[in-house]
């Protein structure tokens, strides 16, 4: 049996900055969210997989700024990394969703595949954050528990319809818009 030339290993130091670097304490088992994925809640769900990828300063494998290189040995740790964000994704959804990625070859196809079924605006979501919207009270809440009601409505909406940016003056005109319909 051949012993495979490691020696270009060897050569190989990939530090903590580089994307590239797995932790010892990093592992496919790892659930990165506490907010886990089961048709609902998509908005949330996304904002906090993005949160967690950052920090282990992995969203470049779902933004497409890491691209598959094209030689070795960055090939295999790319491989390798692609992989460990494949699995902490699929560790956050439901058994039916994670069935049906499940084959997706890279976290990004995997991230785009969940963006394009879940993350569209949906006229019926838009009409129950509007109405959940509606319906909160303060009731015997503090003012605490009252605004963080408020403001994860609001949140999500913001996600749902999100306007492109511009350097024009209606980016003032349409916060302003939102501000006073937040107010009613």
């Amino acid at each position: 049996m051949e012993v495979p030339n490691t020696s270009f290993a060897q050569n190989l130091i990939i530090d903590s900055s580089n994307p590239l670097y797995l932790h010892a304490s990093d592992d496919p088992g790892m659930i990165l969210v506490s907010k886990f994925f089961d048709c609902n809640g998509f908005g949330a769900w996304k904002r906090a997989m993005t949160i967690a990828l950052s920090a282990k300063n992995n969203i470049g494998f779902i933004n497409n700024t890491v691209t598959m290189p094209t030689t070795q040995p960055y090939l295999s740790n790319w491989q390798r990394c692609n992989d460990m964000v494949i699995s902490w994704i699929l560790n956050t959804l439901n058994h039916d969703i994670c069935d049906s990625v499940l084959y997706a070859e890279t976290a990004q196809s995997l991230w785009n595949e969940l963006n394009s079924r879940y993350g569209q605006a949906n006229g019926a979501r838009v009409y129950q954050l509007h109405k959940n919207l509606c319906q909160i009270s303060q009731g015997n809440s503090d003012i605490a528990t009252y605004f963080s009601k408020m403001k994860s409505n609001w949140d999500e909406l913001n996600i749902v319809n999100s306007i492109p940016s511009c350097t024009c003056g209606a980016a003032h005109t349409f916060a302003k818009h939102v501000e006073d319909q937040r107010l009613i």
